[in-house]
């Protein structure tokens, strides 16, 4: 069992920053792409110098940095922790309304707001586990935003504990709240002198004790698709419609494979998530993952390809076929740090929770970090299906997760 003793604050400060709407964009072009990200980032610079952080700054792009100096003589690498301010652009983040649902018996949770959306433990497997602990859901009219103001408020309660509990021995720690996560832009205009973390970890993960160590490989695949666009009424042997060359293309896709409702674990995807357009030009978005970089190169080849035979039916369309890098799996820049990964297990175990190394079918600000010179791993904070109406976390789960910051710094500290 862990041997700390906190007086959390975690679950206040979540409930509190889940009230504040911040939901990020991509069609936006500014940065943050809502301003409304920083009504928050103000908020926690606030809380941060409340309970002591030195050099807190929240600069113009929407970051929020501070730090904790060192309190031991001998030399301790800066460790940093990350969260990410804004929620998914996916589902409303506006006027949530979080609701606890207090020593869970362990059936599925039919949410108030909104009587279809429920919480069934068949789809759930991890309520199984939850069974006595306090769960906080929305009302079913919005998410909850845990991704990530649950790694927020945990940071910031970690940080609070080792103020107010000087014998708690740590080198120095570097704080950093990001903007755009979601939009794939956390880490554009983050200032890595400003955060002056030699390792980091960000603190978004989902289930109670994961440690994740690896990340999808992401590109973006932007399909532009021209067609010949007229007058409909005189448009016989003249009209060349791109909006139905995009449905052929996208219908011709495997329906059984290489999808996301179709994959599992380390399998990859071709995912077209966008279409924008006309009769004229019709743009596809076309998501693509998979663990291994030439996993990438192969589901591309594949797509493209497809669209020479789709579009190729039509002799008077054409397209452009644009790759655009998002980020690359990070076990490939964490494999040079073992260490990293090792004391997170390590500070897993020391809170009382079995430790499960995980990968992520994603990504996280700590994917670009670690090919930004930053290796930084993924810790669970504890919330489950995201971006969705039904997301929840436990209040016992966020204060473990607590513990394990906690102990991180120290067992730090200890092997320096």
């Amino acid at each position: 069992m862990s041997e700390l003793k906190i007086n959390y604050t975690c679950v206040d400060r979540f409930l509190k920053y889940v009230k504040y709407d911040t939901q990020s964009s991509e069609e936006s072009k500014t940065f943050p792409s809502t301003e409304k990200q920083k009504i928050l980032a103000r908020v926690l610079a606030d809380e941060l110098k409340e309970i002591g952080m030195h050099n807190v700054e929240l600069d113009e792009h929407g970051y929020v940095y501070a730090e904790l100096p060192s309190n031991v003589n001998h030399n301790v690498p800066a460790i940093g922790f990350l969260s990410h301010m804004d929620t998914s652009p996916e589902v409303s983040g506006e006027n949530v309304n979080p609701v606890i649902h207090k020593n869970y018996d362990g059936k599925d949770i039919v949410l108030p707001k909104d009587n279809t959306q429920i919480i069934r433990v068949a789809e759930q497997p991890d309520l199984k586990n939850q069974i006595g602990n306090d769960i906080i859901t929305a009302d079913g009219t919005t998410l909850l935003g845990a991704d990530n103001k649950a790694g927020l408020a945990e940071i910031v309660d970690a940080m609070r504990h080792l103020i107010l509990n000087p014998e708690l021995k740590h080198g120095p720690i570097k704080v950093c709240f990001t903007p755009d996560e979601e939009v794939g832009r956390g880490t554009e205009k983050i200032d890595l002198k400003r955060f002056g973390a030699e390792f980091a970890y960000t603190i978004d993960g989902e289930t109670l004790g994961e440690v994740e160590n690896e990340t999808f490989c992401a590109d973006t695949v932007i399909l532009t698709i021209q067609g010949f666009n007229c007058h409909p009424g005189y448009a016989k042997d003249k009209l060349v419609n791109a909006i139905k060359i995009a449905a052929d293309l996208i219908d011709t896709l495997p329906k059984d494979m290489l999808s996301p409702e179709t994959t599992e674990l380390r399998e990859g995807y071709v995912h077209p998530y966008v279409i924008n357009g006309g009769v004229d030009v019709t743009t596809i978005k076309i998501l693509i993952r998979d663990f291994e970089e030439s996993g990438l190169k192969e589901k591309e080849a594949f797509l493209e390809n497809l669209a020479k035979e789709i579009i190729g039916k039509y002799p008077k369309a054409s397209f452009k076929f644009e790759v655009q890098e998002s980020y690359r799996n990070m076990r490939y820049a964490l494999d040079k740090h073992p260490h990293l990964v090792q004391y997170a297990i390590e500070s897993v175990e020391r809170a009382g929770v079995k430790p499960k190394l995980h990968l992520i079918r994603g990504g996280t600000d700590g994917s670009r970090l670690s090919y930004m010179g930053v290796p930084c791993p993924n810790i669970f904070a504890g919330g489950h299906a995201f971006h969705s109406r039904l997301e929840w976390i436990s209040v016992q789960d966020m204060q473990h997760a607590v513990d394990v910051i906690v102990n991180l710094v120290r067992v730090w500290e200890e092997k320096s």
